[in-house]
Formats: C-alpha cells, structure tokens, sequence
C-alpha cells in the first residue's frame, strides 16, 4: 500500500474510544463526508488472532472501529472527544477468508444513510495478496487484492 495514512500507530486513539488490547484500526487512510478507508496489520498479539489467523468477530470489530475512526476524525477535527458506539445491526456480512499474521487489511466504508446517532454504513476490506496467500489460493485470485469481508452495518453512535 502506498497511500500515507491521515493517521496511524497511536495517533488512531485521538479518534476511537478504544484502548489496548482491542484496537482494531491502526490507519486512517481518508476521509470524506460519505466515507473513510482504514487499515489494520494483523499482529500475532491481537486478541482475536487464533491459529495464526484473525478469527469471523475481529473482521467485525474492525469494520465497526472503522467506523468509529470515521466518526471519530469528525470530532476530532472540531476538538470533541471520541464518542462511544455500538453496533446495533450487521446485514449481509460476507467473510471471503481468514487473515493470517502479518496481512495488512485496507477497509473502504460508504455511509448509505444517518438519522438519530444512527448511521447504516457498507465496507468492503481487502489486503493485498502475496505468491504465499493461503486467501489467493481459497479465493482463486492471483496476486494484488485478495477480498477479506463485505456487508452492512448500522451504528449507533452516543450522544453524551
């Protein structure tokens, strides 16, 4: 990935209300009024990492954090602290393969629709594939993007 992020590494907890050891974004690639892109380098010491592989609720996790980083640049860039969310509904939730360690997962989130601290988001996360990818193999892709997880969520975003 060539792409400088916006935001990485520790600067991410300027945007998120999670703490170590359940971040799930470690970038923040963009952002735009409709969306943002993040990233996530699957470590070994990630507590959803089993068998060397990043387990069905961390690719959860981390498109839902993705959205929180999303909501999170808003406030962050009006001086308000990042608010808590929730994930109140997951639809159409597609997981394509398992990361293992190491992979470096890119998220693209498009918010389809917000009303009341509700936002309905899509995300598609993707890494990219080296000769070695057990996914490139399971996935019959060849090398470049390898898709991980696709789908839906809706958010439910604090007002304190």
């Amino acid at each position: 990935m060539c792409q400088k992020p916006l935001f990485s590494g520790e600067q991410i907890y300027s945007l998120i209300p999670q703490r170590p050891p359940i971040v799930m974004v470690d970038a923040l690639y963009s952002y735009e009024e409709g969306g943002a892109e993040t990233g996530l380098t699957v470590r070994g010491d990630n507590i959803f990492v089993e068998d060397g592989r990043l387990a069905e609720p961390g690719l959860m996790e981390h498109v839902a954090q993705s959205a929180a980083a999303f909501a999170g640049y808003g406030t962050f860039s009006k001086g308000i602290a990042p608010k808590l969310g929730y994930i109140a509904e997951v639809r159409k939730f597609r997981i394509h393969c398992l990361p293992e360690t190491g992979a470096v997962l890119h998220t693209a989130l498009k918010i389809l629709g917000s009303a009341g601290g509700m936002s309905l988001l899509s995300a598609e996360t993707w890494m990219y594939a080296s000769k070695s990818d057990v996914c490139s193999a399971e996935t019959g892709q060849g090398y470049g993007t390898v898709p991980v997880a696709s789908g839906q969520m809706k958010i439910f975003i604090k007002d304190e």
